[in-house]
C-alpha cells in the first residue's frame, strides 16, 4: 500500500492537474473569467520564479501556519513551483548566522525585483526594543529590506493593521507595515488568519499582472474584501426574516438562525470568507454556529468586542437605511414590497399606453 501511494504521489499528470487547479481556484478568487486562467499558469510556471523574502515580528505564527495547510497550491508547489522562498524563518533549513547571510545575500542579489513578505506588527516604543532578530529590532529590519522590494504583503492582521498588539493600551506601540513605510506597493491582506487563496491571488496577479491588485481605502485587495461577509452569508435569509438565535444553544442556534444577536460582526466585516472558505473544508466559523468576530478590520480587538455581544444597529444594504436586528428583516421586506409594487405599476401603465398605441394605429 505505501508503494502504491508512493507511486501516485510521484504521478507527474497528477502533479500538473493540481496545480492547474490550483491556478483555476485563484483565477476564480480574483474574479477573472476562464480565459485568462492560461495566463495565470504561464505567469506561475515561468521558468524566473519570484524571489519572495518573509520577515516574522510580532506574531502568533498562525499565517503561517494557515498557508502551511494550505491545499491550492500545497507549500511544497508554491515553494519549489511558483515561487522561490529565500528566506522564511519558520521554514527554511539554516539557522543563526547561516539564515542571516540567506536574507541579506538574496536582498542584495534580487534588489528592486523580489516580493517581501511581513507577517506580525512592528514594535515602535522604547526604540522598538520589545522584538529583536539577530540583535536588531524589527524596526531596523523593515527599514532594511523594504526599500528594496518590488512589492509588499502584509499578511494577517497584524502586520496589516498592528493586530492585537495593538489593541489599547498597546505598550509596545504595536503598527502596521504601512504606517512605517512608504515609496513601495503595499497590499493588506488582514484575517486572522488570513485564507490561503488570497495570498495565492495576490501573488498570482503580480506575477500575471506586474502590479499589485486593485485595492479599498484601507489597502486590501478588493477580489478578497470589497464584500461584507453580511451580504453573502448563507445565514442571510434568516436575517432578512427576522430569525435569529439569542443564546447559543437555543432552537435558531441549533436550526441555523442568523447570529447578530449573539455577538456576529459580519454586517461590519468585510471578507470573502463565506465564499473561499480554508483548506478544501467546506465549512467556515459561521456556518458552523460561531458569529465572525471582525479580524480582517483594522482594530479590532477594540472595536469588536465583547465578541459575544450584538453590534448597536446594523445598516440595510441598498436603503441607506441604520436598523436595529429587530426590525431591519421587516424593513427589509416593506422595501422589497415597496419595489415589487412600484415594479408592478410601472408594467401596468407601459402595458397601458402600448394597448393605446396599437388601437391608435
Amino acid at each position: 500500500m505505501q508503494e502504491q501511494a508512493s507511486k501516485i504521489d510521484m504521478n507527474p499528470d497528477i502533479s500538473r492537474r493540481g496545480f492547474i487547479k490550483s491556478c483555476t481556484v485563484a483565477a476564480a478568487a480574483l474574479g477573472l473569467s476562464e480565459a485568462m486562467i492560461p495566463k495565470l499558469v504561464e505567469a506561475a510556471e515561468s521558468a524566473q520564479r519570484p524571489t519572495v523574502i518573509w520577515l516574522h515580528f510580532q506574531e502568533c505564527t498562525g499565517c503561517t501556519e494557515s498557508l502551511l495547510r494550505g491545499s491550492h497550491p500545497d507549500i511544497g508547489r508554491l515553494i519549489l513551483d511558483i515561487i522561490s522562498l529565500d528566506y522564511h524563518e519558520t521554514v527554511m533549513v539554516p539557522s543563526g548566522h547561516q539564515a542571516e547571510k540567506s536574507l541579506h545575500d538574496s536582498m542584495e542579489k534580487n534588489a528592486g525585483k523580489f516580493i517581501l513578505v511581513v507577517e506580525g506588527a512592528i514594535p515602535t516604543a522604547d526604540n522598538g526594543n520589545f522584538c529583536k532578530i539577530s540583535g536588531r529590532t524589527a524596526m531596523d529590519i523593515l527599514a532594511e529590506v523594504a526599500p528594496k522590494a518590488a512589492a509588499i504583503i502584509a499578511i494577517g492582521t497584524c502586520s496589516s493593521y498592528g493586530g492585537i498588539q495593538a489593541a489599547d493600551p498597546n505598550p509596545t506601540g504595536a503598527k502596521g507595515v504601512r504606517d512605517l513605510v512608504s515609496g513601495v506597493p503595499i497590499v493588506n491582506i488582514p484575517g486572522c488568519p488570513p485564507n490561503p487563496i488570497t495570498f495565492l491571488g495576490t501573488v498570482l496577479h503580480f506575477l500575471t499582472f506586474k502590479r499589485l491588485p486593485n485595492c479599498d481605502n484601507l489597502g486590501r485587495p478588493l477580489f478578497a474584501y470589497g464584500r461584507r461577509i453580511h451580504d453573502h452569508c448563507e445565514r442571510r435569509a434568516h436575517f432578512d426574516e427576522g430569525r435569529f438565535a439569542e443564546e447559543f444553544g437555543d432552537f435558531g442556534h441549533k436550526n441555523g438562525y442568523c447570529l447578530y444577536k449573539v455577538g456576529c460582526k459580519g454586517p461590519e466585516t468585510f471578507s470573502n470568507c463565506p465564499a473561499a472558505r480554508f483548506n478544501d473544508v467546506d465549512v467556515w466559523p459561521v456556518s458552523v454556529g460561531h458569529g465572525c468576530i471582525g479580524c480582517t478590520e483594522p482594530n479590532f480587538w477594540d472595536s469588536m468586542t465583547p465578541f459575544y455581544e450584538r453590534l448597536p444597529n446594523v445598516a440595510i444594504p441598498g436603503t441607506g437605511i441604520i436598523a436595529d436586528a429587530d426590525s431591519a428583516g421587516m424593513k427589509i421586506l416593506g422595501v422589497a414590497a415597496a419595489g415589487a409594487a412600484i415594479h408592478a405599476v410601472v408594467g401596468i401603465a407601459k402595458s397601458k399606453i402600448k394597448g393605446k398605441e396599437k388601437r391608435e394605429r
